[in-house]
């Protein structure tokens, strides 16, 4: 699939700045040990100060005893090995104090670091955090794959959640920049991670409707104003979903029973599209000998079956928008535009 530029532009500016927040976070993670060893520092620096003055061992100033503690911590001494036992025991204890809390903490933030893909979880949630007006896909199956192929084609910025995603579905969709979160959509802090308070829109495509259910009434109250399309497997399901709440519901079956029935009928018809709460199809047919529609003209045809005739082909000529004086002629084909029922009486008619 190829890739377009602005695309990789858009991917290579996410990447550089999740880096930046992942490396913040990282550095939160560490800043405990972090903290008690700057402490240590300051406090050793400043006692090892008037302990050297008291013992006629004096440093210069606050600044180097503070600094001749810090290379002491890592062996690294930069003052001669002092005579007092009281001195002494500064180059004994001081590096015991920076293997306990810093060490450690530095070798387990070095390598969180630089591999970043021992960390994959909290890596793709960096990349989906520098995401806003983008849509949330939940279920990374067949279906939720395909729709995250056709959302990034139409150039759209996606956020996947999936709780046990199939590893192929997930590096095809990261190798399209695509952050895909490991998590249960169920939870806030999942929904949080995809930025959900920032995203235009939520698409459930998981097989249980309870739990798509559960995580659209989840987004919406999360975030008022995010459209939501949901799978759902009972079409009077559905189109309660979308009288109460608003959701765009959706049903596979209910897509694609009329193409297979349209196809069974020697016609053909496009998945629906909802427009002002109205689902509406394309449906392309030939008119056949026994068909009823032949010498009616397009307006007739239009108004009796409550559909709009945007193109007839013939040998001849490709009429888009016909007239409505034009009549209907044997061999011809038509494009249709209506709702189901509509499209269903004139297939049959035809």
């Amino acid at each position: 699939m190829k890739v377009p530029r602005r695309h990789s532009n858009q991917s290579l500016f996410r990447r550089w700045l999740a880096s930046w927040r992942d490396t913040v976070v990282l550095l939160r993670q560490f800043r405990t040990p972090l903290l008690i060893f700057v402490a240590a520092l300051l406090g050793a620096g400043a006692l090892y100060q008037q302990l050297s003055a008291r013992f006629a061992e004096p440093v210069d100033g606050y600044i180097a005893a503070v600094y001749l503690m810090l290379t002491i911590a890592f062996l690294q001494p930069s003052a001669e090995f002092p005579h007092h036992p009281a001195l002494q025991m500064f180059y004994f204890v001081m590096p015991v104090i920076g293997v306990l809390t810093l060490a450690q903490g530095l070798a387990d933030f070095g390598i969180m670091l630089f591999n970043r893909r021992a960390r994959s979880k909290e890596w793709e949630m960096a990349i989906a955090s520098t995401f806003s007006n983008h849509i949330i896909l939940i279920g990374l199956g067949h279906l939720g794959y395909r729709v995250v192929e056709k959302l990034h084609l139409l150039g759209e910025a996606v956020v996947v959640i999936e709780l046990d995603p199939s590893a192929d579905l997930v590096n095809t969709t990261q190798k399209m920049g695509i952050p895909v979160i490991q998590e249960d959509a169920t939870r806030p802090t999942a929904l949080e991670a995809a930025g959900v308070a920032r995203a235009r829109a939520i698409v459930l495509c998981t097989q249980n409707d309870a739990m798509n259910l559960k995580i659209a009434v989840k987004a919406r109250s999360m975030n008022p104003g995010i459209k939501v399309i949901v799978r759902i497997f009972d079409d009077d399901f559905a189109q309660s979903l979308q009288e109460q709440f608003g959701f765009v519901a959706m049903s596979a079956t209910a897509m694609a029973a009329p193409a297979f029935a349209a196809a069974a009928a020697g016609a053909d018809i496009t998945n629906p599209i909802t427009v002002e709460g109205q689902s509406l199809s394309l449906a392309r047919l030939q008119v056949g000998p026994n068909s009823g529609l032949i010498g009616q003209s397009v307006g007739e045809v239009e108004k009796r079956y409550d559909i709009s005739i945007v193109l007839i082909k013939d040998d001849q000529i490709q009429d888009m928008h016909p007239p409505a004086e034009r009549r209907i002629e044997l061999n011809q084909t038509l494009v249709v535009l209506g709702g189901s029922s509509q499209l269903n009486q004139l297939i049959r008619d035809n």
